[in-house]
């Protein structure tokens, strides 16, 4: 039976297609392409303009409109305690339709194709289409980690580094489909991440890890496509900025960006086609092993397996105060109560809300010092390719620093958080050409603590319940977008504002849209910044001590000893 199997090319190839298909690096690949789509929060600055320009909003009530994207970018409670109790394809299928559902109400608002909707309701529509991004992260990227738990840094860093470039790769697509109409990105925003959750919702499932020779290699490789494709869009952006380019110019960079983007796909091929091969020589070599079965265990085994099984399952939110050792799956209030996860709630309000509030204000930033708005869009997508290269950075460098001199992930998220408080002061203190390291210094260090918190989060609370915790992880950042976007930036704005209309001899009623010109419009604001991040960063020198111990140990042990028992139950 073996041997007519092998020999038959149609059932060959039959089935390499259906392994390629329901692989891992297929899977990988194709969370790639959701992950790219998945940051179209990160462009908030280049449509901002529009909404406040259309709309005739204040700028405390486009900061409230930020805020209310970052909360639903970051509350992601609700598709972490889904996936709990449905399967991933439901998952990302609620994902979608709220990611259409959201923007495209917003683009119908921007373009008066329906009554102004209030201020509120803005709210919700724009907190609505950021919350899908969750379900494409619970779906895609817990489920990657999940399946290469040993690689789970480099993993990580891959996975976040594509959302980083999303603003960036979505920002060359929308130039070559509808030009440079920042209505029409809106739409594009709201259908084309919905397309591809629908595209492979069935390829990202959840799969026996085991090992793979070439793993390591296949995730420096998709490094090296991934800083390509980071160097071409940064190209492509400063090109853009100088040149004049022509429809059919942005037509041609979009493609160019679009093959780079699916280069993992031959990766993906190539390393399924070797698994294929393996297995059909363990197929020609023990051709018994087909038909011949498990013998069953002897009933004193099974009753055993049972009471081990019994103990060790757990509900996610029981058995509260007894904690397990770091490392091991706590349950969802086990891991919330810990004073590990009290210090990242602190960090990551300093930290992550500090980055969100500067990204959200890039494009007044730009406007306050007098730039024109094309190098306001350029401000933008150089946060968002820099916010990838702090991602990966964060993955690769963090796992070696790990594995060759046990140096502690928290170490890093402390320099993570030091790096945006030199940019804040360059947003302060203004010289020509300082916004340019500013929005490099952010977006670098934001893409650092973003992904550090993610996978210390998995390898201090482990990964049973991760999909939810990984979520409430990063509920710090919306609270902290909201005290220090709408409560500090967005009034000192409007207050500097007022002071030039009224040394103009106006009122605000005289004017549709509150507009701030000059080096103190944000001074006060990003000096407080700067100082927030400073304190992020003593507070997580805290966790730095508490895990260093921890972090001194084989972190990776349980998950090989894992992998080597699939392997021997599927030999």
């Amino acid at each position: 039976m073996a041997d007519s199997m092998v020999k038959n090319p149609s059932f060959g190839l039959c089935n390499f297609t259906l392994q390629f298909l329901r692989g891992r690096w297929f899977m990988m690949f194709a969370s790639f392409l959701i992950m790219a789509g998945a940051g179209a929060t990160y462009l908030f600055g280049v449509y901002s303009k529009v909404i406040k320009s259309t709309l005739g909003y204040d700028q405390s009530t486009l900061n409230l409109l930020g805020t209310c994207k970052d909360l639903g970018a970051n509350v992601g409670v609700l598709s972490g305690l889904l996936a709990e109790v449905t399967p991933t394809w439901f998952v990302l299928l609620v994902g979608s339709v709220l990611n259409f559902a959201g923007y495209f109400l917003i683009w119908l608002a921007v373009t008066k194709k329906i009554a102004t909707p209030k201020v509120w309701q803005m709210c919700i529509y724009i907190c609505i289409g950021a919350n899908s991004q969750n379900f494409a992260n619970t779906g895609s990227l817990v489920t990657c980690v999940k399946n290469f738990p040993e690689s789970r840094g480099m993993m990580l860093g891959l996975m976040k580094g594509f959302v980083g470039l999303s603003g960036a790769i979505f920002t060359q697509l929308y130039l070559a489909i509808y030009g440079n109409d920042s209505k029409s990105l809106i739409l594009l925003i709201g259908w084309l991440p919905a397309l591809l959750s629908i595209l492979f919702i069935f390829n990202i499932r959840e799969m026996k890890s085991s090992r793979h020779p070439n793993e390591v290699r296949v995730f420096y490789q998709n490094l090296v496509i991934s800083i390509s494709l980071a160097l071409l869009l940064m190209g492509l952006t400063i090109s853009q900025k100088y040149l004049k380019f022509s429809h059919n110019a942005y037509v041609a960079c979009a493609t160019i960006v679009c093959v780079v983007l699916f280069l993992p796909c031959i990766i993906a091929i190539r390393e399924e086609f070797y698994t294929w091969k393996l297995k059909k020589k363990e197929i020609m070599q023990t051709p018994c092993r087909i038909i011949v079965e498990n013998p069953p265990l002897p009933m004193s085994e099974i009753v055993e397996l049972d009471k081990k099984q019994e103990k060790n399952e757990v509900g996610c939110f029981s058995n509260i105060c007894n904690k397990p050792k770091r490392g091991e799956d706590y349950t969802i209030l086990q891991a919330l109560l810990s004073v590990d996860m009290l210090i990242l709630f602190v960090a990551t309000f300093c930290g992550l809300g500090c980055s969100l509030t500067a990204v959200d204000n890039l494009g007044q930033i730009g406007e306050s010092l007098g730039y024109p708005s094309h190098t306001i869009s350029t401000f933008v997508s150089l946060v968002s390719i820099w916010n990838y290269f702090g991602r990966v950075f964060s993955g690769f460098v963090s796992e070696k620093l790990l594995l060759k001199w046990k140096v502690p992930r928290t170490l890093m998220m402390t320099f993570a958080l030091i790096l945006p408080s030199i940019g804040d002061l360059l947003i302060a203190f203004p010289f020509p050409a300082s916004v340019y390291v500013a929005s490099l210094l952010i977006g670098f260090s934001f893409g650092i603590q973003l992904t550090l918190l993610f996978i210390i989060i998995s390898e201090l609370f482990g990964l049973k319940y991760y999909s939810t915790l990984f979520n409430c992880g990063q509920l710090a950042s919306p609270i902290g977008s909201y005290v220090l976007n709408v409560k500090i930036v967005g009034k000192l704005y409007d207050k500097e504002a007022l002071k030039q209309l009224a040394s103009k001899g106006m009122t605000r009623s005289m004017v549709k849209e509150l507009v701030c010109i000059g080096n103190q419009c944000y001074r006060n604001s990003f000096i407080i910044l700067a100082c927030v991040n400073a304190f992020g960063a003593l507070v997580s020198l805290i966790l730095v001590w508490r895990t260093k111990d921890y972090y001194n140990t084989d972190i990776y042990k349980r998950f090989r000893d894992e992998m080597e028992a699939n392997e021997d139950g599927c030999s």
